[in-house]
């Protein structure tokens, strides 16, 4: 598929998966308005969404969870999940799948910015059963080669890292968001 203005274009992050890859990798924070404006381009965006987990103490979420919606990303947002044996859980996966799913047949292009091999199904899912154009952007050393491999186009952030990253001086919150845009 060519890359057109036209097309209209899903966008489903996985907010933790990028934020740990970054903070991992580089020691800096996400700019996701500046994400989402590279991932998109100049096509028609339908619909950005977030999927966040609230941490234990959740001092200063709320103020990233706005500025994420400031940037255009409408948020899922799902408690941590504490298990007896002390064990925590913290993902999305089938509710950035579910909703993928949901919304194909809105969309000519589906861009899943995570780099969780556990999505390849859903690609080729997409791919073949809904006949979307799938992309997959994020930072290649912490992406699934299978991932990659899968994708119609993988945009690899890393290369675009200057523009995306933000390394000190930006002002933040208890748990280190990015709070200005």
């Amino acid at each position: 598929m060519l890359y057109n203005r036209d097309q209209r274009v899903g966008v489903f992050i996985d907010i933790q998966n990028l934020y740990h890859s970054a903070k991992n990798l580089y020691k800096a924070r996400v700019n996701f308005a500046a994400l989402l404006k590279q991932v998109l381009g100049d096509r028609k965006l339908i619909r950005a969404i977030g999927y966040v987990v609230k941490s234990e103490t959740s001092l200063g979420e709320q103020s990233f969870f706005e500025a994420l919606e400031k940037a255009g990303i409408e948020l899922r947002i799902k408690d941590l999940q504490i298990f007896v044996d002390g064990s925590k859980k913290a993902d999305w996966d089938v509710g950035m799948a579910v909703d993928a799913i949901r919304m194909a047949q809105s969309l000519d292009v589906i861009i899943l910015v995570t780099g969780d091999g556990d999505f390849v199904p859903l690609v080729e899912y997409l791919k073949w059963g809904n006949g979307c154009h799938v992309e997959v952007a994020s930072f290649g050393r912490s992406t699934s080669s299978k991932l990659k491999e899968s994708a119609d186009l993988y945009i690899n952030l890393e290369e675009k890292n200057n523009r995306l990253l933000i390394r000190g001086g930006a002002r933040r919150n208890r748990n280190n968001y990015e709070l200005k845009k």
